[in-house]
């Protein structure tokens, strides 16, 4: 089932975009860009996780720090009755998975050190965790949207 939508004003548009960019900012600052009181714009963000809008506040890791300088999405295409999401959480240069329509079954972001590591995990993929077929695309630069 699913949920009916959430109703956000313009102020809630301009708090979800802050948050976006730096979710640790004090209810001060918050408020302060978005001319609320402190108390004001932390119950708008109170409000705003109450009805599901933000799930969570996450860390954007640095995967260079773990001398893992190259990226790449992979699509990845697996046989029948396959769990390839579940083996994944071995892996630790994913950084991000989605399961799609089309020609492949997953799409597959990593973050590897260099080529070397990027044919560990692929030969991984297919040696231990069912890929049939793969077509990687390295990154060669990567943009957040600005919102």
């Amino acid at each position: 089932m699913t949920a009916d939508p959430v109703a956000l004003d313009a102020l809630d548009r301009e708090i979800l975009t802050i948050l976006a960019n730096d979710a640790r900012i004090g209810w001060s600052e918050l408020g302060a860009r978005v001319r609320l009181s402190p108390n004001a714009a932390a119950d708008r963000v109170r409000k705003l996780v109450r009805s599901g809008v933000i799930r969570r506040f996450t860390a954007e890791v640095d995967q260079g720090a773990f001398g893992r300088t190259l990226q790449a999405v992979i699509d990845v295409r697996v046989g029948t009755g396959n769990r390839f999401q579940d083996v994944l959480t071995e892996c630790d240069e994913v950084t991000w998975l989605a399961h799609v329509t089309g020609r492949t079954d997953y799409q597959v972001h990593v973050s590897c050190a260099g080529t070397e590591g990027l044919q560990r995990v692929l030969t991984r993929f297919r040696d231990q965790y069912g890929a049939i077929e793969t077509l990687t695309t390295v990154v060669l630069e990567s943009y957040r949207p600005a919102r």
